[in-house]
C-alpha cells in the first residue's frame, strides 16, 4: 500500500468511549473478517451468509464488499496493480474503523496480493484479522460467471483481470481456508460461526447447532 502523507496540523484525538466499552454493550468482541479469492468464487455470497446468522445472533455486523464500495469510496480507482493497491488500503482503513466500533466487519474483495493483505492485517491487533481464503478452481469459477467477466477478459476485452492476465497470490497461512467449490455454503457458515467461537469472537448460542473448536 502506498505511504499516505499526514497534515502537520492534525493530531489524534482520543475518545472518551472506548472499543471495549462498545463491545461490552454489544455483547461479542470486534474483529474483521477478511474473505479473499478469485472473481466468482464466492466471497460475497459467504460473506452475506455469515453476516446473516451473526444477526440473528444479535450481533453487530457490516459487509463492504468489493463491486458495492467501488461505486462510491472508491469510484475514482480503476484496476491497474497502483489503484488495487490503494483499494485495499482504503478499506483496510475503513475496516479499522468498524473494528473500533466493536463490530464484526467483512470485507469481500479480491485483494489479489500478499503484500497489500499483509499490511491490512498489521493495521490491527493479533486475533482482530481472521483471513478467509475462499479456495475454488478458477474452471468454476467462470462457469459460476453470469456476468461474463472472463469470458471478455480471455477475449482481451477487460485488462488486468486477476485470474487471466493479472496475478492472484494464494494466502499462505489464513485463519480458514474454505473450498468454495466442493463444501456447501450452509456447511460453510457452520466451519466460520465455529471458529469465531472457538476465538472468543461471538459467544455460543443455544440451538445454533456450532460445535466449538478444542
Amino acid at each position: 500500500m502506498t505511504e499516505t502523507r499526514k497534515s502537520s496540523n492534525t493530531v489524534w484525538h482520543a475518545p472518551t468511549i472506548t472499543r471495549a466499552d462498545r463491545e461490552r454493550l454489544n455483547g461479542h468482541r470486534g474483529a474483521i473478517m477478511w474473505f479473499t479469492g478469485l472473481s466468482g468464487s464466492g466471497k460475497s455470497t459467504l460473506a452475506h451468509a455469515v453476516e446473516d446468522r451473526l444477526h440473528q445472533m444479535g450481533c453487530r455486523t457490516y459487509v463492504c464488499d468489493g463491486d458495492n464500495i467501488r461505486h462510491g469510496l472508491n469510484a475514482d480507482l480503476g484496476f491497474s496493480p497502483k489503484d488495487r493497491e490503494e483499494n485495499i488500503r482504503r478499506i483496510a482503513e475503513a475496516a479499522k474503523l468498524f473494528l473500533d466500533a466493536g463490530m464484526i466487519v467483512l470485507t469481500a474483495f479480491i485483494s489479489p496480493y500478499r503484500a497489500d493483505r499483509e499490511k491490512a492485517r498489521k493495521l490491527v491487533a493479533n486475533g482482530d484479522f481472521i483471513e478467509v481464503y475462499c479456495r475454488c478452481a478458477i474452471e468454476t469459477c467462470e462457469q459460476r460467471d453470469v456476468k461474463g467477466l472472463y469470458r471478455k477478459a480471455r477475449a482481451g476485452e477487460i485488462p488486468e483481470f486477476t485470474g487471466i492476465s493479472a496475478p492472484y497470490e494464494e494466502p499462505l497461512q489464513p485463519e480458514l481456508i474454505i473450498d468454495t467449490d466442493t463444501e456447501p455454503a450452509s456447511s460453510a457458515v457452520e466451519h466460520i460461526l465455529s471458529y469465531l467461537q472457538s476465538a472468543r469472537i461471538v459467544p455460543a448460542v443455544p440451538g445454533l447447532n456450532i460445535a466449538v473448536h478444542r
